[in-house]
């Protein structure tokens, strides 16, 4: 079995999410770097195995969650479509087994608000760990006098956390915002159909989503 520490260790594969991000850096996006697919993995490895999914369910999203914003390489637009065939290709060379590429490309394919869709839990983990990421690091812009809506918001982020409640009924991001660097609202300007997709992901683990903000539940 190809496993996740081959992916994250694979030279090409780690070329192609640096490339990528280098693109992002010129398009003037946050970081989605080995630091965003790493949170992402490891979120995803928690809402599954605190869920009691297998291990072998868990090494797949996590694998998922390592290849998922590779397709920014081509193109922003629509990257989960082509981040999901470049998978295909780079997962069918290493010899994996049919039915996990199928699970980990239906995964990517479907992570990007707009088009995606929560059908299978890796999907459903992956969506909910990927648009859950929110935070201060992932801004690069260094001149805070220019500062976009993204950077305002992802830098106002003091605090974040994202827990599954003991009875695993409910999935909580907690967010502790500066509002002197961005209000609410602006949140919820550029995240609500991004919450509103972590909102359907949940449910399809049989779990509510909930949004937190400075202690307020604003989902």
């Amino acid at each position: 079995m190809i496993t996740y520490e081959d992916i994250k260790h694979n030279e090409a594969i780690s070329t192609y999410i640096r490339k990528a991000d280098e693109s992002l850096i010129a398009l003037g996006f946050t970081e989605h770097s080995f630091a965003h697919v790493g949170l992402v993995s490891k979120r995803a490895e928690y809402i599954l195995s605190t869920l009691g999914y297998d291990s072998h369910q868990i090494e797949l999203a996590k694998i998922a969650a390592h290849l998922h914003d590779i397709g920014n390489i081509v193109n922003r637009r629509e990257h989960s479509q082509s981040g999901a065939v470049m998978a295909f290709r780079i997962l069918d060379k290493l010899d994996m087994d049919p039915t996990d590429i199928a699970t980990i490309v239906t995964a990517i394919g479907n992570h990007d608000e707009g088009t995606g869709e929560a059908v299978n839990p890796i999907a459903a983990a992956l969506i909910i760990a990927d648009k859950s990421d929110v935070r201060r690091t992932r801004v690069r812009n260094n001149d805070f006098a220019t500062f976009d809506i993204h950077d305002r918001v992802n830098y106002s982020v003091i605090e974040t956390s994202l827990d599954i409640s003991n009875d695993k009924k409910k999935i909580t991001l907690s967010l502790t915002i500066d509002t002197e660097i961005s209000p609410v609202i602006d949140y919820f300007e550029i995240f609500l159909n991004r919450m509103l997709m972590c909102k359907k992901a949940a449910k399809a683990l049989s779990l509510e989503f909930k949004l937190m903000v400075n202690g307020q539940a604003l989902i």
